[in-house]
């Protein structure tokens, strides 16, 4: 939990500071791009949590993979180092991506179902997640047959599991519990 606080509070501070710079949608396209990077490549997972490796070779490793991202987001991922906290960056991306959406008044909306959604049923889902944020909202759909049914809905911090599996996971522990 405190992690999350700090990624956050890190995203702030360097969406205010591109704000103030007229930068943000370039390191909003940084973060976007450092995100699916980490996301994508478990050796560069394993580089950011290992405690062995030196704050140093970790920087030069993380410059030459972002090599042409803005001076802003390298001075994050210098402070970042610096400060021990590395292993956040990922995180800091996806919170600063979700802030500054929400800055422009946008909202994604992530939606993720046994089977893909029709056109209908994506325009149902669009009107009420519009209707509750007020804002612009794209919708991300990604089929995980692994929740048997029902669908997974997240916009930027909030959740909401309505799946099967999340059902049944409940009813399991329930009656784990109860025996």
């Amino acid at each position: 939990m405190s992690e999350s606080r700090a990624a956050i509070r890190y995203a702030k501070a360097v969406l205010d500071f591109a704000v103030e710079k007229k930068a943000a949608d370039k390191v909003e396209g940084d973060m976007r791009t450092i995100a699916t990077t980490i996301n994508g490549s478990q050796e560069l997972q394993q580089l950011l949590e290992s405690p062995v490796l030196k704050t140093e070779v970790k920087k030069k490793t993380l410059a030459e993979v972002f090599k042409g991202s803005h001076a802003i987001t390298s001075g994050l991922v210098t402070t970042l180092a610096d400060n021990k906290r590395i292993a956040l960056l990922q995180e800091v991306a996806y919170k600063y991506i979700i802030l500054h959406e929400k800055l422009k008044g946008e909202d994604v909306a992530h939606v993720t179902t046994a089977v893909p959604m029709t056109v209908d049923l994506e325009k149902k889902v669009l009107a009420q997640v519009k209707k509750m944020t007020g804002n612009k909202v794209t919708l991300q759909n990604k089929v995980d047959e692994s929740i048997v049914g029902g669908f997974i809905l997240r916009v930027g911090d909030l959740q909401y599991d309505a799946s099967v599996a999340n059902k049944l996971n409940k009813l399991k522990r329930e009656f784990t519990n109860s025996l």
